[in-house]
């Protein structure tokens, strides 16, 4: 493998939602001994979900299986209500690792199914935060995935809006709403996109690295929207070699020429080092901005008050102030880094 020379798109990699619910399961670890539960995967990452379950996390598809009393962290893809709800019953700590931009668009469907609006939702069937969203209102809502599905709907008097998952790529929502537009006539929708600031900078990244590059290697999960996302953008702009990798063992030993380099909004930087490392090109890196990203996403406050609560208890106990607190510079690699290193759980730990 000669590679002549990395671009790396930027921004890539773990987005402020990503962020927040990775630091929010790692807090968990850190307060309570194993095992902990937590509805769905966290993110859609299988190289972090094998880290959590390695210190004794444990995904569930069902609240029904996680034993009364344990602690449940909910996933960043947002749940049902009724999944919520069943969550708090088990009397245990639950703590929602939602994503802000997530939970905007069940507000969003929340709001206009109490209005008499007809939803028109656009997602991917079976992923969990489309499954989640619809939830809120399944009576009002229309779910849609093809084009296809947006022609076979039927016309009715009901005002209509037009939501989204958060994942999508653009050019297949831009599409599928200009069509809804087509077929139904006058939407409504919303002032600020559904689609994730992050998935469109991400997007947005490979469409100006693309024309440059022989390859363009996508670090992701199969199961990510987003990593999936990027891989039709680079196809829609004509690379002819797209990979879809999880890691560097993944990687192929034919590869040359130039080399593009993203990875989805659940893959860690980690990673990307790793795979620019088993590249080796010859002439380097070279990374190309196409935005700035600053957004930030606090912890959920179940846990800022669980955390406050701890810290009243061991000054009370210890006679002493300690910081624990969650705050705008944690890094959710340094949360995974020190899930490897450290032990999963000690009375000590969990106050310090």
């Amino acid at each position: 493998m000669t590679v002549e020379k990395v671009i790396l798109a930027s921004p890539r990699g773990f987005c402020a939602g990503v962020e927040k619910a990775i630091n929010a399961l790692a807090w968990m670890v850190r307060i309570f001994p194993p095992p902990i539960y937590c509805y769905h995967e966290i993110v859609h990452n299988k190289l972090v979900v094998e880290t959590f379950t390695r210190v004794g996390v444990i995904f569930v598809q069902d609240i029904a299986e996680v034993p009364k009393g344990s602690p449940i962290m909910l996933s960043a893809h947002g749940s049902a209500p009724e999944v919520i709800e069943e969550a708090r019953r088990q009397d245990g700590t639950v703590i929602d690792a939602v994503c802000p931009l997530v939970t905007k668009v069940h507000h969003e469907i929340r709001t206009r199914a109490q209005k008499g609006y007809r939803i028109v939702y656009i997602g991917h069937r079976g992923h969990e935060e489309a499954i989640g969203a619809i939830a809120e209102a399944p009576g009002s809502v229309d779910f849609v995935e093809t084009r296809a599905d947006v022609d076979a709907l039927a016309r009715d008097d009901r005002p209509i809006a037009l939501l989204a998952q958060t994942t999508l790529a653009v050019p297949e929502w831009s599409a599928l709403a200009d069509r809804a537009k087509e077929h139904l006539g006058e939407v409504w929708m919303p002032g600020r996109s559904d689609l994730c600031y992050a998935t469109t900078n991400r997007q947005a990244a490979v469409s100006a690295i693309a024309p440059r590059v022989d390859t363009l290697i996508v670090i992701g999960s199969e199961n990510s929207s987003n990593t999936r996302a990027l891989e039709r953008v680079a196809w829609s702009h004509g690379v002819a070699n797209v990979l879809r990798i999880n890691s560097e063992r993944e990687l192929p030993d034919d590869l040359t020429g130039i080399v593009g380099i993203t990875a989805g909004a659940s893959a860690a930087e980690d990673v990307v080092t790793r795979v620019v490392e088993r590249l080796a090109p010859v002439e380097g890196c070279e990374i190309v901005t196409s935005t700035i990203e600053e957004e930030f996403f606090p912890a959920p406050p179940e846990l800022r008050e669980l955390l406050s609560g701890l810290t009243a208890a061991a000054a009370l106990l210890l006679d002493k102030d300690l910081p624990l607190e969650v705050g705008q510079h944690d890094s959710a690699r340094d949360a995974l880094q020190d899930l490897t290193n450290e032990p999963v759980w000690s009375p000590e730990r969990s106050l310090t």
